[in-house]
């Protein structure tokens, strides 16, 4: 009998009930006790100091500041969804404005060069953000892939003011993580960035060279 049977065989002849379960003290990670206006303000301190942008606007006109980051960057061809609320409001928005939207709802292999090398930007919604890190959270769909905020140059986030929790663990305990665990969340910090053995930091080598996240405020 081989150690690892001999283990397993203690285990499944115990007598002496189940193995206990040890309680976790999870408070080190949670109960910051900051309200809106703190999470909000940190959020944005610590993702616009690493080169992230972010755009405050109204929930009624958000679509018009969209419009104006895209004619202020140049960007023609912009990579979204269609089922998304987010992604339809942007498409109704942006009707007028010049600007090619492409579907990424499509085999990877038709068009994976495109992606590379003829779309300026991608649009996402957001899951929500954490105020302890500045980072976004994101939970990709078949209508919103991951490569729109993976492979474009410049990545364009949608966050509502009032989806900002304190720490990751917030997130993880107010969405059900545990329940549910999504097959593939992002977290997103920033630009793409990596630092070579000089530790000289570099942004945009294996992904966007910009992020711009447009914050929501006020009602539906």
């Amino acid at each position: 009998m081989s150690a690892r049977d001999i283990i397993l065989n203690h285990l499944r002849t115990r007598t002496d009930g189940a193995i206990p379960v040890p309680e976790s003290d999870f408070s080190v990670m949670t109960g910051r006790g900051w309200d809106h206006d703190e999470r909000l303000a940190r959020f944005e301190q610590l993702i616009t100091s690493v080169h992230a942008e972010v755009v405050h606007a109204q929930r009624s006109s958000w679509t018009q500041a969209l419009a104006a980051i895209l004619h202020d960057k140049g960007i023609k061809r912009l990579a979204l969804g269609h089922e998304h609320p987010v992604a339809c409001e942007a498409r109704a928005g942006l009707a007028e404005a010049g600007v090619e939207l492409v579907d990424p709802a499509r085999e990877i292999e038709r068009w994976q060069r495109e992606q590379f090398e003829r779309v300026d930007a991608g649009l996402t919604s957001t899951g929500g953000a954490i105020a302890e890190t500045g980072s976004l959270w994101l939970w990709p769909t078949p209508d919103e892939p991951r490569r729109l905020s993976l492979v474009p140059s410049i990545h364009i986030a949608v966050l509502d003011s009032e989806a900002i929790d304190e720490t990751f663990f917030d997130v993880i305990e107010a969405h059900g993580w545990a329940r549910a665990m999504p097959t593939n969340a992002l977290l997103v910090s920033g630009p793409s960035k990596t630092a070579d053995i000089e530790q000289t930091l570099a942004y945009g080598v294996h992904g966007p060279k910009e992020l711009v996240v447009i914050v929501r405020h006020g009602a539906d």
